[in-house]
């Protein structure tokens, strides 16, 4: 597999891979609102409300609001000038070019290519994924069986190039960030994309000297985006 620059750690390493993912802490209702936020994406296709988060909120002795600042303080949401919620690991509030189309559910957006290929497993069904290579346009389609262990892609030889403007968790979206460094939607989310061909995602990071990542086979970006997400709901009512 033909790769592009990469800095030390980069995707596929163990640092992405030993994480625990995208999972909040259970502390202060942070894992139930975050889960319930993702089971809203899942089923409606929409961001919850925060009156709608007030119930859970309110078992674990806080609000909403508490709770939401926690979780985007995290990384594990983030959250808009208003404060609704823009994204929520891996799902994306508003439009981006990677569209999932949930088996039996609702169509949605995801935040990176990684996340869209993780959908699969966090919600254990099937999900056809439609985007485009960002330099040429033409379009990618990945179809996810349910327990995503395979998937068939159109085009055939499509990658997926994994890659961060500046320090952000190695995997793109998926990998967790810390205080430390900027959310990962800032800094990795654009830069973690479908490509139609290696040579494709080559060329593209060759002309975005401020980008550095690499080119991500289809069996590795598929095994990254489980391990990351598949268990967020797990064991989840």
């Amino acid at each position: 597999m033909r790769r592009a620059r990469r800095k030390a750690g980069a995707a596929g390493g163990g640092g992405a891979l030993g994480r625990a993912g995208r999972l909040a802490p259970a502390e202060g209702g942070l894992r139930a609102v975050q889960r319930q936020v993702l089971r809203s994406f899942a089923t409606t296709g929409r961001a919850p409300t925060a009156s709608g988060l007030a119930e859970t909120a309110a078992r674990y002795g806080t609000t909403a609001g508490e709770v939401l600042a926690g979780l985007h303080a995290g990384d594990f949401v983030q959250l808009g000038p208003g404060g609704g919620i823009r994204a929520a690991y891996p799902f994306s509030a508003a439009p981006t070019p990677h569209v999932v189309r949930i088996a039996g559910g609702p169509r949605v957006h995801a935040m990176c290519a990684i996340d869209a290929l993780g959908v699969a497993a966090m919600l254990g069904t099937g999900v056809t994924i439609t985007s485009a290579d960002p330099r040429t346009g033409e379009p990618v389609t990945i179809t996810v069986q349910a327990g995503a262990e395979t998937a068939a892609w159109q085009p055939p030889v499509a990658v997926v190039f994994s890659g961060q403007r500046t320090s952000c968790g190695p995997a793109g979206c998926g990998a967790a960030a810390t205080q430390a460094v900027p959310p990962a939607a800032e800094v990795c989310c654009g830069y973690v994309n479908f490509f139609t061909t290696p040579a494709s995602a080559a060329a593209w990071a060759g002309a975005c000297p401020e980008v550095t990542g690499q080119v991500l086979g289809q069996t590795t970006a598929l095994r990254l985006g489980a391990a990351i997400f598949g268990g967020l709901l797990a064991g989840a009512r």
